[in-house]
């Protein structure tokens, strides 16, 4: 495996506590060269860069020059409003779409699709209807070429760690939501991925069953020792699952901070009411509603024109 990045933005800002427990900024550097950093990272995100085209020539800027990490067995949540291109940088970080310019390092290894080192769970539930609960979670084992009995006692394993041991031979339709998003997630660990990506999971749930499966993630991070990368919208949400955040600004999408966060990985509900998690919450909605220092006044919204110099790598 190659040598991990470190990847952080120039222009990002890093939350830290001081004594009294309240969250204050100090500015980040330059990022390393590449080659240069600390080993142990799973994850690197180097300069990134990613256009759309929008017709007659023109390219929108959806991200641009993301720097970002997440280290072996972090669990890091990337947090932004609707349109940011949080959604989109999960995507080629799993190998679903190609990003423009910069880089994507697994192991530091460049992405280049799709693999089974990244497990991924989307906000739809994406079971297939016609496979009982078993037979979707050993599914990319089949693909694998996995053993039937390893396979089998794999599924057995992850449906403990789930919670759904009794509903093994159930079809998805008799499942409500917050159980299929467990099916899926199950789904995603059965490779035993090095990574595993979430695209706001937890989104379509309702209030009561979505702070249920917020325990139960966080409660199979802690057993499985997972890296997970997160995509939410939820302040809150990313607060209390969070090492770290990555705060990203819209049109186009940069990090505009890094925030790491205060609690141990045997956090509980209780934390929510802890003046830091409180603080933390005020901080991040006041970034994400308040004008970046580098706006543009002329009200530039990150499309690039025919005489704008950009590359589009394929």
């Amino acid at each position: 495996m190659g040598q991990g990045l470190t990847g952080r933005s120039a222009m990002a800002n890093t939350v830290t506590a001081d004594d009294s427990g309240h969250p204050e900024h100090s500015s980040a550097g330059e990022h390393p060269s590449a080659g240069e950093g600390v080993v142990g990272h799973k994850l690197d995100i180097v300069g990134l860069e990613k256009d759309f085209e929008s017709g007659r020539g023109r390219f929108t800027r959806a991200l641009d020059g993301i720097d970002l990490h997440v280290d072996t067995g972090e669990f890091v949540c990337i947090l932004g409003a609707s349109g940011c291109g949080k959604s989109t940088l999960l995507n080629i970080v799993a190998g679903l779409e190609h990003h423009t310019a910069g880089q994507v390092l697994v192991d530091g290894e460049p992405v280049v699709g799709p693999g089974a080192d990244r497990g991924m769970v989307f906000q739809a539930y994406s079971l297939y209807p016609w496979r009982t609960v078993a037979e979707n979670v050993a599914f990319g084992l089949e693909c694998a070429g996995m053993a039937k009995a390893e396979r089998s006692e794999r599924v057995r394993e992850l449906l403990g760690v789930v919670g759904l041991s009794n509903f093994a031979d159930v079809l998805p339709k008799k499942l409500s939501g917050g159980m299929r998003q467990r099916v899926a997630i199950a789904r995603a660990l059965a490779p035993r991925p090095d990574l595993l990506l979430l695209d706001e999971p937890f989104g379509a749930l309702d209030a009561q069953t979505k702070r249920s499966m917020q325990e139960f993630i966080h409660l199979v991070w802690r057993r499985t020792g997972s890296t997970i990368l997160m995509v939410t919208h939820d302040i809150a949400e990313a607060v209390y699952l969070s090492d770290r955040i990555y705060v990203l600004t819209s049109r186009p999408g940069r990090v505009g901070a890094e925030i790491p966060i205060p609690f141990g990985a045997d956090r509980a509900p209780r934390v929510k009411r802890d003046p830091r998690f409180l603080d933390l919450l005020d901080e991040i909605e006041d970034m994400l509603h308040s004008p970046r220092p580098d706006d543009d006044p002329s009200g530039h919204d990150g499309e690039l024109h025919p005489d704008d110099t950009y590359e589009v790598l394929v």
